[in-house]
């Protein structure tokens, strides 16, 4: 089936790079990071999620954005084509990855961004202003991101999430396989076209079992950061996400003072693909509006 909005270019390949950085990070890991688009422009610093890459960015890289904004993105640490330590202390230390987007920003010299942060990104933003405060941010875009996890109960993250993710943290590659496949299966609301299918599968079984198991075995509350934010928060969420649930998206709206919603109906949990020029002119508002 053919995906409702996309676009008629092959998108699961990312546009060359302008320029490719090996930037240290939280703890002395090496993350890979790459940048695109008009290095005059606001610089819009792109956080991936949970078991995914900087490539998941490929529309937005090659896009309307490109021509007016510099474009960051990077892989995670245990991601892509970033270092992946296979200790779960690599993970659960919220300062280290605090450390890691000090650094990308720090070290491209980049001027109060604007922080795009998907899913498990959410955490990584809250990390990092709570380290580092928010005098370094022009604003923050919160795609389908999560603030908070808090085992056992999960609150306002879904079935789609819960009931494939700790398979797709087990050694056996068979079990891992056919979680990751589940896993993609239900985060878009249509099926995603077989460009993007693939191209997803083969970022997902990049990351190590032990890196996905590991992201998920700390408790995490941004409550705090939210409730201080004083930078302008668009907080971009589907209405059919079951990765993590819209309930999320009012959690942090209720929390965060300076938070406003934009809400995609018949979309789940990928947006920037799912409807690609909404979310790109969306972005490229909030982007503008910085001052």
């Amino acid at each position: 089936m053919e995906h409702m909005v996309v676009s008629d270019r092959a998108s699961a390949v990312i546009a060359e790079p302008t320029t490719t950085y090996d930037v240290r990070g939280g703890g002395g890991v090496s993350l890979h990071v790459r940048e695109w688009g008009n290095r005059q422009g606001r610089s819009v610093v792109f956080i991936h999620g949970w078991s995914a890459s900087h490539v998941c960015w490929a529309r937005q890289m090659q896009g309307r954005l490109a021509d007016e904004f510099r474009l960051v993105a990077f892989d995670n640490r245990g991601h892509g084509m970033s270092e992946k330590p296979l200790d779960a202390d690599s993970y659960r230390d919220p300062q280290l990855w605090a450390d890691d987007l000090a650094a990308v920003i720090d070290q491209l010299g980049l001027d109060r961004p604007v922080l795009v942060a998907w899913s498990y990104g959410g955490f990584i933003v809250s990390d990092y202003i709570r380290a580092y405060g928010e005098d370094r941010t022009g604003a923050i875009n919160l795609v389908g991101a999560a603030v908070m996890m808090k085992p056992p109960t999960f609150d306002n993250i879904g079935p789609g999430f819960l009931e494939n993710a700790p398979d797709a943290g087990l050694p056996d590659l068979a079990t891992n396989i056919a979680a990751v496949r589940r896993f993609l299966g239900v985060c878009t609301a249509e099926p995603l076209e077989p460009d993007d299918w693939s191209a997803a599968l083969a970022w997902n079984m990049v990351v190590p079992p032990e890196v996905k198991g590991a992201l998920i075995s700390r408790q995490i509350d941004g409550d705090d950061v939210l409730a201080r934010l004083s930078v302008p928060v668009l907080v971009t969420h589907g209405r059919s996400d079951t990765i993590v649930l819209p309930s999320m998206a009012e959690h942090v709206l209720d929390v965060c003072k300076t938070a406003r919603p934009s809400w995609y109906d018949g979309v789940g949990h990928m947006p920037f693909i799912e409807d690609e020029t909404r979310f790109d002119r969306e972005l490229a508002e909030l982007a503008a509006d910085v001052v």
